[in-house]
């Protein structure tokens, strides 16, 4: 899981992303408002820790700047704790909300909160960069132009997707995808991965074959 955060003080920063590391999270850094709007139109987050009061642009501002399909769930972490602050940060869709000083420990236990609740939940559609999948309308986009598959294909991207980062073995597909009674072998696998790499085009390389074993889906290219 990867989060950012964002405050002005870099003492603060380092205590969060030290707690956050000791949690196996990744951590991204911002130290305003601007520059995070930048990186979450940029990259991909799965939670964002925020501050309100920043130089260049204060976290209220950025939260009404962020696009409708890029906004993450988000925990503000601010000095101002009154009441109607609260309300502000909820009516722009914040899931909680922390007064300083606080607590690193029950911030990660409000993060670890909120990604279960998240993970009950998940999005139906998975985007990375121009690829973006969608498993419930079950369609494949790149720079927002339909890619045709097979059914098969679709599923082994999804399966992929869903498992990413870990190695796959082709009889882990074979029974997953195709079912146990498939009397085809190995190579029906690979037949298929080299099409979907084909209509894949540029993320082609995000289908990597890991030797003796099968193939994963990686999000940054090795």
């Amino acid at each position: 899981m990867k989060i950012l955060i964002v405050d002005d003080e870099k003492m603060i920063r380092d205590v969060i992303k030290e707690y956050c590391l000791n949690n196996n999270y990744s951590v991204d850094e911002a130290e305003n408002g601007k520059v995070a709007l930048n990186k979450i139109l940029n990259n991909s987050y799965d939670l964002m820790v925020l501050d309100i009061m920043m130089p260049e642009m204060d976290g209220f501002t950025m939260l009404e700047e962020i696009p409708k399909e890029k906004r993450i769930p988000t925990i503000v972490l601010s000095a101002r704790g009154d009441e109607y602050d609260k309300l502000a940060g909820f009516d722009l869709g914040i899931d909680d909300y922390l007064t300083k000083p606080f607590s690193p420990n029950e911030l990660i236990a409000r993060i670890k909160a909120i990604m279960n609740r998240c993970n009950s939940n998940l999005s139906s559609t998975y985007k990375l960069d121009s690829l973006e999948v969608n498993f419930s309308a079950h369609y494949i986009k790149i720079d927002e132009r339909i890619i045709n598959v097979t059914p098969k294909e679709f599923e082994i991207l999804t399966y992929l997707i869903k498992n990413k980062g870990i190695a796959i073995s082709r009889e882990q597909l074979l029974s997953k995808l195709w079912g146990y009674d498939f009397f085809g072998d190995d190579r029906t696998v690979d037949t298929h991965i080299k099409m979907l790499r084909g209509n894949l085009g540029e993320y082609r390389d995000h289908i990597v074959t890991v030797r003796g074993v099968g193939y994963k889906f990686i999000e940054n290219e090795e």
